[in-house]
């Protein structure tokens, strides 16, 4: 079996159901996560790492691997989630394919539930290699179990070979990234790093340093209820109401149909009846001048319905998190570094933007530039997640030779 370590720690932890709830506004979101994290501090201990802290108000537990030289090296972090996306995660089970042969893998047997390389290409990339599926009822966790993996694997390795020199090296692992709110309370005093990496991106060689401007809009419609038979001129239908509202958003402009540095509008979630609806959208745009003109399109679309229907619409918006890219672009030494890394171990970067966000979006505007790297993975969130062995051990290597790298 290759890489044993590597992927025992990883069928142990993605069977730690650490699903985050957006409903729940504690810290963490679900007990689970700090259970976890727990486990996690008690590795770190054993590994013999420095500076161990789980903080208990934002639930990031943070630690040191120290400096093993007096030659000047920059303070660097890795950075990994420990939560799991909205999608199924109780009794996960996961399915180690040895060799893959590049044919379609039966995930379920019993449910008839088959990854077929129709419906997703890219398998064809992994011939020969080591996969880790799910039973098809599950998500797999490596989104950001992966990550996980990857840095305490990378930390163990340097651990195990003092005769390479590196400076301070930070960890964090932290709690609820997949609802956006993790990174809010992180402490980048305390991390103290002079950049860092999210241990969180998808296929082999991706490096990214940039991400969306991202808002979100909740539109609330009062209507009016009146029995049907007497509803004229009476009768406000917040049905019908909030599709004619759905419908004044561009048809295009929405994730299926974009792709690159094109944003969207996403109606994210909706519920209505005749006497009142609400309608959530996400709001994203590379560019923050686009991002400012889509932000007062969706007040613009809740102006004319209000015009029309006498003031039935209310609505809430807030920004999320911001384009990372506009503050590491001022130093890059965190994306040079990392380019440079990969290229060493004959990876080929592929830097492209992220469509979405990561921890590092915010952590980037806190002052610890944070661009994101590969984990090995791909179709998270879904039943149809995967993880290639190789690759996540290429990942960790880029962390050890980052490491090395890192030398001022």
């Amino acid at each position: 079996m290759k890489y044993e370590t590597m992927l025992n720690r990883f069928l142990n932890y993605v069977k730690f159901e650490t699903r985050s709830d957006a409903k729940n506004f504690t810290i963490p979101s679900t007990p689970q996560q700090k259970d976890f994290l727990k486990m996690l501090q008690k590795e770190l201990e054993e590994l013999g790492l420095a500076d161990i802290y789980l903080n208990d108000e934002n639930c990031f537990l943070t630690a040191t691997l120290p400096a093993n030289t007096d030659k000047p090296y920059d303070k660097i972090g890795f950075i990994a989630h420990v939560d799991t996306a909205d999608f199924n995660s109780v009794g996960i089970k996961p399915n180690v394919i040895e060799n893959y042969d590049g044919k379609d893998i039966i995930l379920n047997k019993e449910e008839n539930i088959i990854m077929s390389v129709k419906d997703f290409p890219n398998l064809l990339n992994y011939a020969g290699q080591t996969l880790i599926t799910t039973d098809g009822t599950t998500l797999l966790g490596a989104d950001d179990k992966a990550g996980l993996v990857e840095i305490v694997e990378a930390i163990k390795y340097l651990l195990e070979h003092p005769e390479i020199e590196h400076g301070d090296i930070r960890i964090a692992f932290g709690p609820d990234e997949e609802i956006g709110r993790g990174a809010d309370n992180f402490d980048a005093k305390h991390f103290a790093t002079d950049y860092a990496y999210t241990m969180d991106g998808s296929v082999l060689g991706e490096l990214q340093f940039e991400s969306f401007n991202a808002a979100q809009i909740t539109y609330k419609i009062k209507g009016v209820s009146v029995h049907p038979g007497t509803a004229k001129d009476k009768m406000k239908n917040a049905n019908t109401i909030a599709v004619e509202l759905a419908a004044m958003f561009p048809e295009k402009e929405v994730p299926e149909h974009t792709s690159g540095y094109e944003g969207f509008y996403l109606l994210h979630n909706m519920e209505a009846r005749i006497e009142e609806a609400s309608l959530t959208y996400i709001i994203r745009d590379f560019n923050k001048e686009n991002f400012n003109k889509r932000k007062e399109f969706c007040k613009e679309v809740a102006k004319k319905i209000n015009e029309k229907y006498d003031d039935v619409v209310e609505y809430d918006l807030f920004d999320q998190y911001y384009n990372m890219g506009d503050i590491i672009k001022s130093d890059k030494r965190s994306v040079n570094k990392a380019e440079l890394a990969m290229r060493n171990l004959d990876i080929t970067p592929i830097i492209i933007p992220i469509r979405g966000g990561t921890d590092g979006s915010k952590i980037s505007y806190m002052g610890i530039p944070t661009p994101n790297i590969f984990v090995g993975g791909e179709n998270f969130h879904g039943q149809y997640e995967f993880s290639c062995l190789e690759h996540m051990k290429k990942a960790s290597d880029v962390i050890v030779e980052i490491a090395k790298l890192a030398k001022k």
